[in-house]
């Protein structure tokens, strides 16, 4: 598709902040008005229109679709997404480690408990730990605690929150990236330790490395978009 525009701004309606191209503001994929919460989320959606060439690069637009689930999607299924993060917080990787005896463990303490560590202190939880891949149900008071917390965030932070929990298949990494002063390369780092290690035993291939490569893209995307969303 070729491009149909030749201005991209930001403005400023509806409460948030508004796309406009050639003074027309842009819609969600789902046919609402597309108000961003900050002028911050609003300039990376902006930034997304004026990169494009000539051909219209649909891939390109992750803010934007972003921005569209959070209003199409999330908006209107907000216990949904609770309940879906809280099950990834019942399965949490960070919780599930190799044997005491095997030397990824070690790495995965390194990683990992700093982290569940700090999860528990933040939020006044207890999250249990186990080794193996044998399910271990965490504690009924910490899961209401997380839905708590989580029923607090607004539809964007909730977007960008599912997509990090789905990338890292953890909560804890997450709830993390809240945080004003999150390490994204760490955090993920912590979140593909077990692919990493594997890879250090056995050598990079190039379609490993490129996947590593875009999952990395699509993580630091949206931990950008949560922090822009915050404001």
């Amino acid at each position: 598709m070729k491009k149909f525009w030749k201005d991209v701004s930001v403005e400023e309606r509806d409460g948030g902040w508004q796309v406009t191209l050639d003074g027309r503001a842009i819609r969600t994929q789902g046919g609402q008005q597309q108000v961003a919460p900050s002028r911050a989320l609003a300039d990376l959606v902006a930034g997304e229109f004026a990169a494009q060439g000539e051909e219209i690069d649909t891939r390109s637009f992750v803010f934007r679709d972003m921005v569209d689930y959070a209003l199409d999607i999330v908006a209107k299924q907000r216990e949904a997404t609770v309940t879906q993060l809280l099950e990834y917080a019942q399965t949490d990787t960070l919780c599930y480690r190799a044997d005491p005896d095997e030397p990824l463990y070690k790495r995965q303490q390194e990683l990992w408990e700093p982290l569940v560590s700090a999860c528990e202190a933040t939020h006044g939880i207890r999250l249990e730990r186990a080794s193996g891949i044998i399910h271990r149900p965490q504690p009924e008071d910490s899961i209401a605690a997380l839905r708590q917390r989580l029923e607090a965030e607004d539809h964007f932070s909730l977007a960008g929150l599912q997509t990090i929990t789905s990338l890292a298949a953890s909560l804890v990494v997450a709830l993390a990236a809240l945080e004003d002063q999150a390490d994204t390369t760490a955090l993920f780092a912590a979140a593909n330790a077990e692919q990493d290690w594997q890879a250090e035993l056995w050598g990079w291939d190039f379609a490993a490395e490129e996947a590593r490569k875009a999952k990395l893209e699509a993580f630091e995307k949206a931990a950008q978009f949560l922090r822009a969303a915050r404001g």
